[in-house]
């Protein structure tokens, strides 16, 4: 474990944050959009603490980051810490499940996520490999309901976002257009980035059809 510090925030705020931190300790500095760049570091070296500016941890980017830090057992003694405005600090707290990943399943978002949409309905989870198609991109499904979905995709989804999404082959496919009601990004190990999202597409002509998809596709 390497006794440096990394430090990551907007680039007119790095040398400010950089002087609340011990003086004594080598900085590795980051901008905030070298996120990918700051985990690419922190794994190959391991420093001692990992510090961040707070607006930056609360961004989808930050809390994929501190989420990765978490889901890593090699990562187990780095600590993360908020920077907040004025003297302001927070040590995130790095919190394991019984085998050594995060306490927040990865399979799963964190529950304040999901706002809106798919609680309305049965949920049917999907078996693994089931592939929609939303504004012509590949994603993956997670679970379906005859309100919403939610997806897991390598293409950027934002909140309230419009979307038209494509479900199954040729005449039998079921199209629905809805709105991204929350989504979040994330940086699960030894796979690329993605962002998981919750769509809402509301009541649709299409809910029988919907249902059958969802039976015919849920997991055992």
């Amino acid at each position: 474990m390497s006794s440096c510090i990394v430090l990551i925030g907007p680039a007119d705020a790095l040398p400010d944050l950089q002087g609340r931190l011990n003086s004594a300790a080598t900085v590795q500095t980051f901008t905030d959009s070298e996120a990918l760049e700051a985990l690419d570091h922190v794994i190959r070296t391991k420093p001692a603490m990992v510090a961040m500016q707070g607006e930056f941890s609360a961004t989808s980017r930050g809390t994929a980051l501190i989420n990765r830090i978490k889901d890593d057992p090699s990562l187990a003694a780095c600590e993360v810490l908020v920077l907040g405005r004025d003297s302001e600090l927070s040590r995130v707290a790095v919190k394991r499940g019984q085998t050594g990943g995060a306490a927040v399943a990865g399979d799963e978002p964190a529950p304040a996520l999901d706002q809106r949409g798919t609680r309305r309905a049965a949920r049917s989870r999907s078996r693994e490999g089931v592939e929609v198609a939303i504004d012509g991109n590949p994603a993956a499904l997670i679970d379906l309901s005859i309100v919403g979905a939610q997806v897991v995709s390598p293409t950027v989804l934002k909140p309230n976002q419009r979307v038209r999404v494509i479900m199954g082959d040729g005449k039998t496919a079921i199209r629905c257009s809805g709105a991204v009601a929350w989504a979040a990004f994330e940086m699960p190990k030894g796979l690329p980035t993605r962002y998981r999202a919750g769509i809402d597409w509301g009541m649709v002509a299409e809910a029988s059809a919907i249902e059958a998809f969802a039976d015919k596709h849920k997991r055992a």
